[in-house]
């Protein structure tokens, strides 16, 4: 059975991403840009109360993450 993804705020998952190495590059509006090196592409995590199941799943992939590691980041 795999794990439930835990929702959270967009604030929580940039706190969550830097502890893997993903640093903070710039701000436009609403959306925090990370990058890591050895990454070609950036994050771009909303800074929603809440972000949906879809957005966060999106971001945990990217990240190379499995939702068990992010979970318990």
């Amino acid at each position: 059975m795999s794990p439930k993804l835990k929702l959270c705020s967009g604030k929580e998952t940039v706190k969550k991403l830097q502890k893997v190495g993903w640093k903070i590059k710039r701000q436009k509006g609403s959306h925090v840009m990370l990058v890591k090196e050895g990454y070609r592409y950036t994050l771009s995590v909303p800074q929603h109360k809440q972000l949906g199941i879809g957005i966060l799943t999106k971001l945990i992939k990217q990240a190379k993450l499995s939702v068990e590691e992010f979970n318990d980041l």
